[in-house]
């Protein structure tokens, strides 16, 4: 294992307690995978909050949204036709649900270390029968002044990626699910490239195929087409199980460069990297063998879901990356690389 990552000493940066819940009866069991953007002079990470009721004694309770606000179901530990051996989705009667409630949340920084919540930004949350068990790990892109904003939308009806777009903060259009269940891991190019939008995602199959990473092309960024597969897992490697898509690519002299995660067979979860052509990005140049990042410090290693390293947000200057990342599920840290570093690990693929 090669890890580069040079963490923030501060790190973690953020944690549960650091964030008041959004309602009355809920507590906040976990921060995850902030998406990243500079506005008005400042660092700010679009948290993912996930919440449940507090818990009691042999029930597991969970939240779901509803259009009239939030339904807490209750199910008795012993009960036969329950399965909680995952602390982050559970089955009951045959359907699945999720332990937590998500929604979006904003803080800013001056110093890209300290971060609070600023007064006039809306949390945003789940809307529609497409996001009624919340919304997740939000990529931000900024293109020709709006900030695309994409995110994982989950309900019954699965696993999505929706859309919403503003250019203050304030005010939102939602363009509804842009690629259908089941579908993750949306990072958009924060460039047109020959005048198309272009988008990495995640399509997870369940039985032929696999967890990997695709890329598709758009002329207005909201209908997307031309999909093709470029990353795919890599047997008895850090990433044998599934692949996914981390914030936008990065551009520079070599190609687009893009920080992605994944995850082997024990759900242990590390940061790897590839290169696609400038011009056809759909080309993919060279990927590291090794992960650059995984799990070593404590907060990595334990909190709601342990051995996990997992961004969808990162800033840049000149040659230095920072990145910003959910650790072990629980907790949002921050870490710098050297682009030139990570672009000399990459292992040309023909």
């Amino acid at each position: 294992m090669a890890d580069i990552a040079q963490r923030f000493t501060q790190n973690p940066i953020l944690s549960p307690k650091d964030l008041t819940p959004s309602h009355d009866g809920l507590e906040i069991a976990c921060l995850l995978n902030p998406g990243v953007f500079r506005f008005e002079d400042k660092t700010w990470l679009l948290i993912r909050v996930a919440e449940r009721p507090k818990q009691k004694n042999g029930i597991i309770s969970f939240p779901i949204l509803t259009t009239t606000g939030i339904d807490i179901l209750e199910i008795e530990e012993n009960d036969n036709d329950l399965n909680a051996t995952d602390p982050r989705v559970i089955n009951y009667k045959g359907f699945d649900y999720l332990t937590t409630l998500s929604h979006l949340r904003l803080v800013c920084s001056d110093d890209g270390f300290n971060f609070y919540e600023p007064e006039g930004f809306p949390l945003l949350q789940g809307e529609g029968l497409d996001e009624i068990f919340g919304i997740e790990d939000c990529r931000v892109a900024l293109i020709d002044g709006v900030f695309y904003l994409t995110y994982t939308a989950v309900s019954e009806h699965g696993v999505g990626v929706g859309l919403r777009t503003t250019s203050d903060w304030k005010n939102f259009q939602k363009h509804g699910m842009i690629l259908p269940p089941h579908n993750k891991d949306c990072a958009i190019f924060e460039e047109k490239i020959n005048g198309k939008f272009y988008a990495l995602h995640r399509p997870s199959s369940v039985s032929l195929g696999g967890n990997y990473i695709w890329i598709a092309e758009s002329l207005d960024g909201i209908y997307w087409g031309n999909h093709k597969c470029i990353i795919k897992t890599r047997k008895n490697k850090w990433d044998s199980e599934r692949v996914g898509a981390g914030a936008a690519p990065i551009k520079t002299e070599k190609g687009w460069l893009e920080i992605y995660h994944g995850a082997n067979a024990e759900n242990q979860y590390g940061l790897g990297a590839f290169l696609m052509d400038l011009d056809n990005p759909s080309i993919v140049l060279a990927q590291t063998d090794e992960p650059i990042m995984q799990s070593l410090d404590e907060y990595e290693l334990h909190g709601f879901f342990g051995q996990v390293v997992f961004t969808n947000g990162h800033l840049i200057n000149g040659d230095e990356l920072t990145i910003y990342y959910g650790a072990a599920d629980e907790f949002v840290c921050g870490a710098k690389f050297s682009i030139q570093e990570i672009l000399s690990k990459l292992i040309p693929l023909n």
